[in-house]
């Protein structure tokens, strides 16, 4: 890519997790029978009108409250106007140049290196329906015949578009991710890429590097993964330069994104906003969010992802650790929940981050199913911190826990794995091995002390490693200074 430069913006649906869709009263239900939760509003018969979705408008509005989104006060509906099997209406409810939320922003960070990527706009919309093609790949052009399933028409949908910011395939998943992670927090959408509730299209250009206007772009679809994202891009960036660099000129056009081949390929031509012969929608009124709507919306926001990453971290863990915490969400609530309780917070974020995930995902299974909580956690570092137990010990006491056999206590006793840390019950085992080990112990009382590792050893073997290392150590060293 060298004398290259790519650019790139990312447009993200996210459907909202509301009870019903945007315009009606049907449920929104994932997996239900096809053509089942559907009414003449959704499916645009004759005489039928729209009412907007209050939950939904309050869900666009804390998204463009957490990307810091200046949020207007009155905004419109429009009739996007195309003709698609799955869109019943030949045209979609959105918004076109008064939408909700605009001019924001999302930090991400991609090798130790801090990006802003701009968001040009946040706005409301309706889903459409669902086409599923007759054939082995599922793509139209291989199929015998095509099934149309309105379930989704009218869903609430967020588009969120970005500037063309983003200038690499790795940027381009960092904000992808991030985007999830704080869509997630906020509640209003489970943004999973596998279900179809969060859809990203990439529009991707190359241009010279130091060209100041963007060369003709294409718009990527059909990543249904991160990793997609991140391979489609890349794909494409080198298409382009390719053809630019053998005489070419790129194509403004819409290309399906094959994952088995690892390409892209063309769908139709791009259209532009003109296409669409936007004008305001006659069935709904101008929508109004006054100063109190929107403070308690902005009021009502969760900490954000990257808030509560860096607050873990100044906490004292390792930052790694932290985002492993955050991005699982309910590892972050248990490590609050442990610290709040006086529990030391590298302790159990290391706990947390390293062999609780590790029990997860040896098991299949998820935190909510294993019997840990923050008290556990609590009471496991406080007997950890009090010499209780050894750090080894603790491991083995944290997997009987997650196992539901107990309280960390409880286990402890019942398996004999109660620390000795008193230096009287401790001396007759040190006394033992510094007599079997004179040479040794001649060494340290001539300076080296390299070898107390070593009797510290023998005395763990004695005791079955219960024996606080510590406190061996000091009774050597004492030992071997009388001498």
């Amino acid at each position: 890519m060298s004398g290259w430069e790519a650019v790139i913006g990312i447009e993200t649906h996210v459907e909202l997790q509301t009870r019903s869709k945007m315009f009606c009263g049907c449920a929104v239900d994932f997996g239900a029978e096809p053509n089942t939760t559907v009414c003449p509003v959704c499916l645009a018969l004759p005489g039928a009108l729209p009412v907007p979705n209050q939950e939904a408008i309050e869900g666009i509005l804390s998204i463009g409250a957490a990307f810091e989104c200046e949020l207007v006060t009155d905004s419109l509906f429009h009739r996007k106007n195309y003709f698609y099997p799955d869109l019943p209406k030949n045209y979609q409810i959105s918004q076109y140049d008064v939408p909700l939320c605009v001019n924001g922003h999302l930090d991400v960070e991609v090798e130790g290196e801090e990006h802003r990527i701009g968001i040009t706009r946040v706005h409301m919309e309706e889903d459409t329906g669902k086409s599923l093609h007759g054939s082995e790949t599922g793509r139209i052009h291989d199929a015998e015949y095509s099934l149309l399933d309105f379930n989704r028409s009218g869903v609430p949908l967020v588009e969120i578009v970005s500037e063309p910011d983003i200038r690499s395939p790795e940027q381009a998943r960092a904000y992808a991710a991030e985007l999830q992670r704080v869509v997630r927090s906020l509640g209003v959408s489970d943004v999973r890429l596998e279900e179809g509730s969060v859809r990203f299209d990439a529009n991707i250009s190359v241009r010279p590097v130091g060209q100041a206007e963007y060369g003709t772009r294409a718009e990527v679809k059909n990543m249904n993964s991160l990793r997609s994202l991140q391979r489609a891009v890349a794909y494409e960036i080198e298409r382009q330069i390719a053809v630019i660099e053998g005489g070419g000129e790129i194509v403004q056009e819409t290309r399906h994104w094959d994952e088995g081949s690892g390409k892209t390929s063309s769908m139709r031509s791009k259209e532009e906003s003109e296409d669409y012969r936007y004008f305001q929608e006659p069935d709904l009124v101008p929508l109004h969010v006054d100063d109190e709507w929107r403070e308690r919306v902005v009021a009502g926001l969760p900490e954000l992802p990257a808030v509560r990453r860096h607050r873990i971290a100044e906490s004292g863990v390792d930052r790694q650790a932290a985002a492993v915490m955050v991005e699982a969400g309910d590892l972050a609530d248990l490590f609050d929940d442990a610290v709040a309780g006086g529990a030391d917070p590298r302790t159990v974020g290391n706990w947390l981050s390293g062999d609780v995930v590790a029990y997860l995902r040896r098991n299949d299974t998820t935190l909510q199913e294993t019997h840990l909580s923050g008290a556990h956690l609590q009471e496991l570092a406080e007997m950890v911190r009090e010499g209780a137990l050894s750090s080894t010990a603790a491991k083995d006491v944290l997997g009987r826990v997650l196992q539901g056999e107990g309280t960390p206590a409880a286990l402890a006793a019942k398996h004999d794995l109660i620390q000795i840390s008193d230096s009287g019950e401790l001396e007759a085992e040190v006394d033992a091995v510094l007599a079997a080990n004179v040479d040794v112990l001649g060494k340290i009382r001539g300076g080296d002390m390299k070898p107390i590792g070593f009797l510290v050893g023998q005395v763990m073997k004695a005791t079955r490693g219960k024996a606080d290392p510590k406190v061996v150590s000091e009774l050597i060293r004492t030992k071997a200074a009388e001498g």
